[in-house]
């Protein structure tokens, strides 16, 4: 009876602790928006915290970018640096996956169906993928160490939690004219906090800009 009461102590203070950290997080809101009034879907926004670590990351993290009718699905996936990213091949025809971004330099080699192990991305920067055999297959793979991270879907808006404190925001596309500075911002949990954004895109930029650092 003893071990069952200071177990369910323990779970009581796990979940108080759980509690507290929802308590300390406000609602961030992004309306990011394009120069004509359009939704930016494909924008990658991240937030780093500024004088705090950040919490660790998960082993098992994963994530998938398919090829489906000669197009990398998604074109823009973020993840954090550290996770397991696995390139099957929905095609009838064979692929291969490639890039030669400083962030991380690989080659599949030519497959049809899925890859028998995934490529890790340990370093945060932005992966602009490739396949070999067929040039007009580009995706970008941003690779970043804060866990908090959005990418703008085609919807209005976009949410996610952050705990308060002081943040440095930067903000990417793959279409941008020009970089986009990064800025500092404050979350409190006073009440949730709502970001516009407008980005300057081109229809068919010529060259990619570099993440922000």
């Amino acid at each position: 009876m003893k071990y069952r009461r200071e177990q369910l102590c323990a779970t009581l203070i796990l979940l108080g602790v759980q509690l507290v950290d929802v308590a300390l997080a406000s609602r961030v809101t992004l309306n990011v928006k394009t120069s004509d009034g359009k939704v930016g879907e494909d924008a990658v926004v991240v937030f780093n915290p500024i004088g705090t670590s950040y919490p660790s990351q998960r082993a098992s993290a994963s994530a998938i970018v398919d090829q489906i009718h000669k197009r990398f699905v998604p074109k823009v996936s973020v993840v954090r640096a550290g996770t397991t990213i696995n390139f099957p091949n929905s095609d009838q025809i064979r692929h291969q996956v490639y890039s030669f971004s400083p962030a991380k330099i690989f080659t599949l080699k030519l497959y049809a169906g899925s890859t028998q192990t995934g490529i890790v991305f340990d370093k945060p920067g932005l992966v602009v993928l490739g396949c070999n055999i067929h040039d007009s297959m580009v995706a970008y793979l941003v690779v970043v160490d804060s866990p908090y991270f959005a990418k703008i879907s085609a919807s209005e808006s976009t949410s996610l939690d952050l705990p308060a404190g002081r943040y440095r925001m930067r903000v990417w596309h793959p279409d941008l004219k020009t970089s986009v500075p990064p800025t500092e911002i404050v979350v409190d949990t006073s009440s949730n906090k709502e970001i516009s954004l407008k980005l300057d895109l081109l229809s068919a930029p010529e060259t990619v800009v570099e993440f922000p650092e």
